[in-house]
């Protein structure tokens, strides 16, 4: 009984998974050195800051950037609509689509698909194929 353990432990399969278990922990430590050469510090003024106390809520929060004022506001919706009606005039219109022919694509689309599908039908090869 011993015997056979001890095949089982030492040679055939019990070897290979050693083996694997070698290869495994080998990969594992290969890929965990650590190079702090090429680090960048991260600064002791970054990040939130423990002040503490409590935020007041009652006090509205500084803004990030200054806000647009209405004449600001103004020209800039001036200037997209000039590149609008320039690209417009380029032939770049965007043209309103028909609810109508939308919907009667969305119900016919699936079925043709399905027998472009079936059928083994390509029509970038057949131009009569439907």
């Amino acid at each position: 009984m011993t015997i056979n353990i001890g095949e089982t432990v030492f040679s055939g399969t019990g070897r290979f998974c050693r083996m694997g278990a070698a290869v495994v922990l080998l990969a594992i430590a290969g890929c965990s050195s650590t190079n702090i050469e090429g680090a960048t510090p991260v600064a002791a003024t970054d990040g939130p800051k423990n002040t503490g106390t409590y935020p007041n809520l009652n006090i509205p929060p500084q803004v990030a950037a200054k806000q647009f004022t209405e004449a600001e506001k103004n020209a800039k919706l001036a200037q997209l609509k000039a590149d609008e009606q320039a690209q417009a005039s380029k032939g770049g219109a965007v043209k309103a689509a028909n609810p109508a022919a939308l919907n009667t694509l969305a119900r016919k689309h699936g079925a043709d698909a399905l027998k472009q599908i079936e059928s083994k039908c390509d029509p970038a090869l057949d131009p009569t194929c439907k």
